[in-house]
This record gives C-alpha cells, structure tokens and sequence, in this order.
C-alpha cells in the first residue's frame, strides 16, 4: 500500500483532525511557555486493547463520572497554580469570558441562564487551521455539564462539528485540589469518532500527543488568567 492510498489518507486524515479539534493551540504557534518542575505535565496514550478495568483514583472522577477510558484518544494533564481554589474555579467556570484568555475560542455562548451547574450548557467555536488532508474549518462544541462539585471538580460532554470534520463525543474531566503551594488541576479528555477509530497505534499515540498539547497549553493559559489577578 502506498503512501497515497484512501485509507492511508483516512488515518493521516483522523490524526489532522485530532491535532485541531478543540485545541487548535498546538496548531496555530501558541504554545505553552510555564515550566514548573513542581507540576505535572500531560500524559496522552491510545487505549489499551484489554478490556480489563482499570482503578481510576478519587482525583480523576466526579461524583463517580470519568472520561471514556476505551475511547480512542485519551489524554490528560495537571498544573499547579499559586492560588485558592476558589479563585481557580470562579476563573475556569465563567465559561463567558473564556475568549478574554484563550485566543483559539472565537465565540462563547452559555445556553441557559443563572449559576454554572451540572445541568449547565453552553456552545463556543474554535478554529481548525487548513492541513495536508483538509481545508480550514471551525468547529462548533456543544458542551453539557454532566457532573459538578463546586471547588472540586466538574464533567461536560457533547459533540464537535464542522463542514468537513466531526468528533461524535467528547468527554472532558476537571478537578481541583487545594495544596499548601496553591490549587493543583488535573484535566482529561476522551474522544469518539468514527476516523479516530480506524487509527493504527503509531496514529493515535500521535493524536493521543496532539490532544494533550492542547490540554497543557488550556491549563498554561488558565494559570497566567488567574495569577495575574
């Protein structure tokens, strides 16, 4: 089979649109610049073949609820900031001002009034840069919280579309924990997808690092929003 081939083209294809959807960051040169050694860095992986469960520890949950472990990309992340909890859930939760501090969130709407909760949901978009395998898009997420635990930890869900692109459901976990040196966040996040599924395992470990370039550059951002009030 040569480079050329459809379903060669299909797998590179998948692992374009895993390296821009919902963290076009690593894409478009915004690039993480926090270097912490106390804190951390992301860890991305395709999921294993065994359907074995595996433990997941108190601080990658919410009230019970995580990521989809079998999806094909998982990954995850932490960073520690020198701050209160509160101050860093009052920051990551007013998802209005999102495009104050994160340069590849175009629009944010929330879709229901009053205080953030677990039956909250709101709509933003973000640009997908053109690629080898396909032209400049925007994808629009619709994220409905699933879980929610004030200070502690929150779990949205919903799907990501585009003219030419689409992920079927993504999962995104978050947690809190207060530290003596500040609040430590730990964030994850699964994908589904039709093309994500046909990936080799040397293909999704690369959109598996995709994803959690993103998730890093997410946190960076998150961290210089709130230490600079």
């Amino acid at each position: 089979m040569t480079c050329t081939s459809k379903p060669r083209r299909t797998a590179r294809a998948a692992v374009a649109l895993a390296t821009t959807l919902g963290t076009a960051f690593a894409v478009t040169g915004c690039t993480g610049s926090h270097e912490d050694a106390a804190a951390p860095r992301a860890s991305a992986s395709a999921p294993e073949s065994s359907s074995a469960e595996q433990p997941i520890a108190a601080g990658e949950q919410c009230a019970g609820t995580t990521i989809n472990r079998s999806a094909p990309i998982t990954s995850s992340a932490d960073i520690l900031i020198d701050a209160p909890v509160d101050q860093v859930w009052d920051v990551h939760t007013d998802v209005e001002r999102w495009d104050d501090w994160q340069p590849t969130v175009l629009t944010i709407e929330r879709l229901d009034d009053g205080p953030f909760t677990s039956d909250s949901q709101f709509e933003w978009t973000t640009p997908v840069p053109e690629t080898a395998f396909s032209p400049a898009d925007t994808m629009t997420v619709t994220s409905s919280v699933q879980q929610l635990e004030p200070g502690k930890c929150l779990l949205w869900e919903g799907p990501g579309t585009g003219e030419s692109i689409r992920i079927d459901k993504g999962i995104h976990l978050w947690t809190f924990t207060e530290t003596d040196e500040g609040t430590l966040v730990h964030t994850e996040e699964s994908w589904d997808a039709e093309l994500l599924a046909a990936l080799d395992e040397a293909d999704a470990k690369t959109a598996g690092e995709q994803l959690g370039g993103g998730l890093e550059v997410w946190l960076d951002l998150l961290k210089a929003e709130v230490e600079a009030s």
